[in-house]
Order: structure tokens, then sequence, then C-alpha cells
């Protein structure tokens, strides 16, 4: 097999997991030390891209990958440039709400019908568990060194693939002069009727960043909000696409990009204001039926190339520079990066954060972004 060629790797440039996300010739070297937590020493992969698809291609050529997101085209372009490097690849991306993916699995998993290769989900609480019960493989992709230290699991149970980040947004030409600049501004009754929002109380990330806005502002902050008229939606893309649309001046709950060029809708992080953000966790299923295939994708959404064209400008690695002037994600303490996982492994907590809002704002209502999916998509 030839060496990984410049245009491969240039095929990669735009590919960003979750956009909601995701060297040259990829060798790692053997890093770290034997692990107790695995019971085992697992080194850095050292295959060139190259190699790892020459795997996959003779293990069959397949993959299946459970992305948690919010419409069913929302991994469509990871999709494309995946492909554009490996288009053998017969790739399958089944796109749904992570805290019905996660349990999908379980139940796959007790019931001995496992569809998917590769999981990236939201719910990061799960794969600490899933690490516990023995159903990842551990595995650490070339470059896996080089990956934030909060980003990567010891024992290589999983990694982190992309940074994603949770804000709002507004639409210059709806907000006008008045723009807001800070969640507070929020509750300013000129915006009654003029917002958007995810769910709180459907989304974990979005629950999130509302608990930190309740901790920031108080319960006042959330009671004003009440009385705005917010148009709740389930899936976190809908503020953004009230926004984008004009149907609604902001938006809150939803992904961007600070290095953005957008003159129509900005995604906004204010100085000393809190917005959360963390890295999408994925991992190789130890009952993959393509793992050849799994491990080639873990090393390619890693890779140098790949990180560096970040939609957000933000990378899981250490030495990627992140574009647009931004610092690294873990250098905004305002951005909760720690806070996330804490938050999400305690399930007793998230549930009253969850129905105390369902208190404010009303029940979730409508069926899910992403559509039924059923027990084993993908198969």
């Amino acid at each position: 097999m030839s060496t990984f060629s410049r245009r491969r790797m240039l095929g990669t440039s735009g590919a960003i997991l979750g956009a909601a996300a995701l060297g040259t010739s990829l060798a790692g070297t053997a890093s770290g030390a034997p692990t107790s937590g695995a019971g085992r020493w697992v080194p850095e992969e050292t295959k060139s891209l190259d190699q790892l698809y020459a795997d996959a291609l003779a293990e069959g050529g397949k993959l299946v990958i459970y992305a948690g997101g919010d419409t069913p085209t929302q991994q469509d372009f990871t999709k494309q440039a995946f492909l554009s490097s490996f288009p053998d690849i017969d790739l399958t991306i089944v796109v749904d709400y992570s805290k019905y993916h996660d349990v999908r699995v379980d139940n796959q998993l007790a019931t001995g019908t496992l569809v998917p290769d590769v999981v990236q989900l939201q719910t990061v609480q799960d794969f600490t568990r899933w690490k516990r019960q023995g159903v990842l493989l551990p595995y650490k992709p070339a470059g896996f060194s080089k990956l934030y230290k909060d980003f990567r699991d010891p024992d290589g149970a999983w990694t982190a693939i992309a940074v994603i980040a949770f804000s709002f947004m507004y639409n210059i030409a709806g907000a006008g002069s008045a723009a807001p600049t800070s969640p507070l501004d929020l509750v300013d009754p000129r915006w009654r009727g003029q917002i958007a929002s995810s769910y709180p109380h459907d989304d974990d990330a979005v629950l999130f960043l509302y608990r930190l806005y309740t901790e920031a502002y108080g319960w006042d902050w959330v009671a004003r909000l009440a009385t705005q008229d917010v148009q709740f939606a389930r899936g976190s893309n809908t503020p953004g696409a009230a926004v984008n649309s004009g149907q609604k001046a902001i938006g809150i709950g939803g992904s961007g990009s600070l290095t953005s060029t957008s003159t129509t809708s900005p995604w906004v992080v204010a100085n000393g204001h809190p917005f959360m953000a963390w890295g999408q966790r994925a991992a190789i299923l130890a009952g993959a039926q393509r793992p050849a295939a799994a491990k080639l994708y873990l090393n390619w959404a890693i890779s140098t190339a790949v990180q560096q064209n970040a939609f957000n400008g933000w990378s899981v690695r250490t030495d990627v520079t992140p574009a647009g002037g931004l610092k690294p994600i873990w250098q905004y303490p305002n951005a909760n990066l720690d806070g996330f996982p804490k938050f999400m492994s305690d399930r007793a907590d998230v549930e009253r954060w969850k129905q105390t809002f369902a208190l404010y704002f009303g029940e979730v209502q409508g069926a899910p972004s992403p559509g039924w999916l059923g027990l084993h998509p993908g198969r």
C-alpha cells in the first residue's frame, strides 16, 4: 500500500463531527505506561491511515456508527468527508438523540443483537459505565497522547473526537442595534415572543447550560424568562434554525462558532458569563463486528488534518492551534469543561433540574427531531 497521499489528507479538511464534529501518514508511537484500569497496557496505534484502510477493506469494508444528534442528515458532511478519503468503505451513520442511542445499545447488548461498531454520544457518563462493564474495546488511535488530558480515557476505553459548545445566538436584522450581549439581556421584555430555545429538560447539554445560567443569575432570571413567550422545541438544532431563518431574533441552547464570518446570526460567548462545552466521546464496542473499520474511523477523526478544520475552531488536540485567534477550549473557565461530565454522572441531580424546569416552562412537547428509529436502526 502506498504512503498516505496529500490528496487524501486534504479530502478530510472540512470534516467536523456534530456540526451541529469532527499525520500526513498517521504513524503514532507507543506511549504511556501500563495501566491498571483496563488490565493491560494499550499502546498508541502505529499504522498509517493507508494501512488501516487496507485492514478495513480486508475485514469487509463496512462500518456502522451511532452518532448523537438532532436530524437524520446532521452527519452527512462527516460521512462525505470520510468517504472522500476512503471511498470503498460502506459507511452508515445513524443519528439520534444520545439518550436513545445509549439505551438502544444497552438493549442490543442484552439481547445479543448489537448493530453499531462505534458510538459517539453526548451522554458522557455512559462511557464510564460501559468501561466498567467491559463492553468497550480499549484502543488508542495515533495521536492519542496529544489529546487534552480530559479528552481521553487513560486506558483507551474512549476518545473525545470533537469539541462541541452551546451558548446563545441572535439574528442581526431581527435584533437590530439592541442585540443582546450576555444571557442577562435575554429576559429584557423587548424580546418577548422573539426567543427560540431547545427544551432544557429534553437535552442534558442544554439542561446544563440552563443550570449555569440559573446559578449565575438566580431563579428570578428563570422566572422572568418563563414570561418571555419562548418558543421551545426538541432538538438543539432548532434555536439556530429559527434564528437563521429570521423567524426569531434570539436562540438559546445551540452550537455555533466564534470564528464564523456570518453576517446574519452571530453565536455569542460573553466574557465573564457562562457557556458550556464538552468533548464528544467516541468508543469502539468490544462486540463490534468491524473493529478494523472502527479503528480507521477513530484515527481519521482525531488526525491533525481533520482537527485543524474543526467547524468551531476548537480542537481536542493540544498540538493543534485553534483557528481565528481562539484559545484552546480548556483555557476558557466560563466554558465549564470539567463541570459537564460531573453533572452528567449524577443522574438524580439531572432529574431534579429537568423536573424543576418543567415547572417553569411546561412539559416537553413534540416528536423527536430525528424521528422514531426503533431498536435496531442501521441493521
